[in-house]
């Protein structure tokens, strides 16, 4: 049996005092934007995904709280508790959600009444999908199952050789795309079958670095921006890369020292750098267009592409809007105060973001 042991944020092993960053200018808003809703859950303690399939967003608490709301109206549709504490999620079809409990469940649920729950083999920071009437978990010791998404029962398993001792603390990669599940396995982004998990193609967007294991650690980790066939994502301080995936090529890759997921839209793919910059590469090509350092230093989430913006949220609980075309500042606020905890995610025309306090938040710019 191969141990696995989990590595948190490499960034925080310096000995070193983290700089500060700057005082952020005045808040000159040059663009409106307008709070539509707002719903409250327990606090969020873990690396939250917040689901979103349709007008539909699925959002989980710390505690095992699980809420699904209407992003047209913030009205909530259904609540439920599993019972435990959190430790991934969530995943959801917009009927069907389901999260990964610290005692390694992976639970089920539907219309706010808990379906089934199942004992996964090792721990998981990777929210489920659920799609196709089946829910796909992948765990720590890189393994991929499918359950039956009504009765939990085991389809498949792919089991990968633990070729790296140590797997990240954070969200990875599993979405599908057409007749596909995609999954990041290790630093490469993988299309499987999705009635047996049988490989159809594996791209690598990094190689890993360095000599020991934690330089190593190049899994791709965090939100995808998928337009067309094409796939981009990034690989933990290691790259960012895109993928053609009818073909399973890599189009091509650009090193980048982040720790987030990426966002995108048909021009470009927008990133966050471990030193709070923000930069946008050319889709086709993945030259850099712009980067801009006005966030230097902050510790900032994926950015979410929207209308003319992109909005990212901080640790220290401001939202920021951005210009997509140079990164400049149109606008920011700060929901509750508290720490963003997750990227934002948009669905009926509403960006929602969440906060570690449990504020859930529909705005609309105008």
């Amino acid at each position: 049996m191969v141990l696995i042991a989990v590595a948190a944020s490499i960034a925080a092993c310096s000995g070193t005092a983290k700089p500060k960053p700057a005082e952020l200018p005045a808040n000159n808003a040059l663009m409106g934007v307008r709070q539509a809703w707002t719903a409250k859950l327990p606090s969020v303690a873990f690396p939250l995904q917040t689901a979103v399939s349709g007008d539909i967003v699925t959002v989980a608490a710390a505690d095992g709280t699980v809420v699904a709301i209407d992003a047209r109206t913030g009205a909530e549709q259904w609540r439920a508790s599993v019972g435990a504490p959190l430790i991934a999620g969530v995943g959801s079809d917009g009927t069907m959600a389901a999260v990964v409990t610290a005692n390694n469940e992976l639970v089920a649920l539907q219309g706010g009444k808990v379906l089934w729950k199942e004992r996964l083999p090792a721990e998981t920071y990777t929210p489920p999908l659920v799609a196709g009437r089946r829910v796909f978990a992948q765990t720590a010791d890189r393994s991929t199952t499918a359950f039956d998404g009504q009765s939990g029962r085991r389809l498949w398993t792919q089991t990968r050789a633990a070729g790296d001792a140590l797997v990240l603390r954070k969200p990875g990669v599993m979405f599908p795309i057409g007749d596909t599940l995609v999954a990041g396995v290790g630093a490469r982004m993988v299309g499987m079958n999705p009635n047996n998990g049988i490989s159809r193609w594996e791209v690598p967007i990094a190689s890993p670095r360095g000599t020991n294991d934690v330089e190593r650690l190049v899994d791709l980790t965090g939100t995808v921006s998928r337009v067309g066939e094409t796939v981009c994502a990034r690989a933990y301080y290691a790259a960012v890369g895109c993928v053609d995936s009818t073909r399973g090529t890599l189009l091509w890759n650009k090193p980048s020292v982040g720790a987030e997921g990426v966002g995108g839209d048909e021009r470009a793919v927008y990133g966050t750098d471990s030193n709070g910059s923000v930069v946008a590469w050319r889709r086709t090509d993945g030259n850099v267009l712009w980067t801009s350092d006005r966030l230097r230093l902050r510790t900032l989430t994926a950015p979410l592409a929207v209308g003319r913006t992109l909005v990212i949220g901080e640790d220290t609980g401001t939202v920021h809007f951005l210009s997509r075309e140079d990164g400049s500042p149109l606008n920011r606020l700060a929901p509750d105060g508290s720490a963003i905890a997750a990227a934002p995610v948009l669905a009926a025309n509403t960006v929602v973001v969440v906060t570690r306090n449990g504020g859930v938040f529909g705005y609309r710019p105008e």
